[in-house]
């Protein structure tokens, strides 16, 4: 069944729900993530794309995400800002642009930005451009075409809004808002513009069949970035008692992930580094993508172990320690 569907996606077509959930109950999984590096190779070359983040506006949050610490619901111990430091966004900016990083998303808590929070952040991303060589992302909840419209004006060519989880488990993990209030702003994203990223959390308790589901609705969105998170369970929100998932079963999603978006970039996000060094394997599983450094809430591999770690799979990746250097 492997080489049937790799066959098919190499001649231009594209594997069916009926032939995935076919390979996910009873290929072997190592010959599944084998056919999935392959195809990863084949589609994408040695290519790694790698980005960062900046928690620019942390906490306080009016949605009732079930996985999230910044919920104003939940009583969870985070630091709380209304607007990140200028200065350290700006030394964090030019870290990870000496480092060789390619792309740089500001993300903001809550369901949507102040006018008056937005021009901060049209301010910072102009200081960035002018003292960086990097691409620029946001995350900042839900959009109008008018403050689509304003990022891009500010330089953002690439807008994230995570699905979470497919349409039929989505009420499942937030009732503040809906499954369709996300993409209605993916839509308008790109609508101004904007290449959309969009992926999802695995482990909150979905099904196999959720995750296949939440695979194919970001391909029929045509999303062409899409983040794997992997649930790292925190105290004080509802999810804090669930079972971590185990490596396999990530593993197992991620070949999934790149065999029905084979054009895609499979982003491994949030919760990798609950595996430690066994994390690397899901790069060599058909993900060709990373947020390194830190996450929002939760601290991220160093960027040089990263680099490393992905060289030696014989991905195209800048020199590890480039960041030490003097011309940065």
């Amino acid at each position: 069944m492997i080489d049937k569907c790799l066959t098919i996606i190499r001649d231009g077509g594209e594997i069916d729900y009926d032939q995935a959930l076919e390979l996910a109950l009873e290929a072997d999984l190592g010959k599944l993530c084998e056919a999935a590096a392959t195809l990863g190779a084949d589609c994408h070359g040695a290519d790694f794309d790698l980005c960062s983040i900046i928690n620019a506006r942390s906490g306080k949050c009016s949605e009732d995400c079930r996985y999230c610490a910044q919920s104003v619901h939940y009583n969870c111990r985070i630091e709380t800002y209304d607007l990140v430091e200028f200065d350290t966004a700006m030394n964090q900016a030019m870290e990870n642009d000496g480092y060789g990083v390619k792309r740089l998303s500001l993300v903001t808590a809550g369901r949507s930005l102040s006018a008056q929070k937005m021009a901060a952040m049209g301010q910072l991303y102009r200081e960035m451009a002018a003292r960086t060589d990097l691409q620029f992302c946001a995350s900042m909840g839900f959009l109008t075409p008018e403050t689509a419209g304003l990022l891009v004006s500010y330089g953002v060519r690439r807008y994230h809004c995570n699905l979470e989880a497919c349409q039929d488990y989505f009420p499942s993990i937030c009732t503040t808002h809906s499954w369709h209030d996300k993409v209605k702003t993916l839509k308008i994203a790109r609508d101004a513009g904007m290449d959309l990223c969009s992926g999802g959390i695995i482990g909150m308790g979905e099904t196999l069949e959720h995750r296949l589901q939440l695979a194919f609705e970001l391909r029929d969105l045509d999303i062409l970035s899409i983040p794997i998170n992997i649930l790292n369970p925190i105290a004080a929100t509802p999810l804090e008692d669930i079972e971590p998932i185990p490596l396999e079963d990530v593993l197992r999603c991620v070949a999934l992930f790149r065999l029905i978006n084979p054009r895609a970039i499979i982003r491994i996000a949030g919760g990798r580094d609950r595996f430690a060094g066994e994390q690397y394997r899901l790069f060599a599983s058909g993900a060709n993508g990373a947020i390194v450094g830190d996450y929002l809430t939760t601290g991220g591999a160093g960027v040089v172990q990263d680099l490393e770690a992905l060289a030696r799979l014989g991905f195209d990746v800048p020199q590890a320690g480039r960041g030490d250097s003097d011309d940065g």
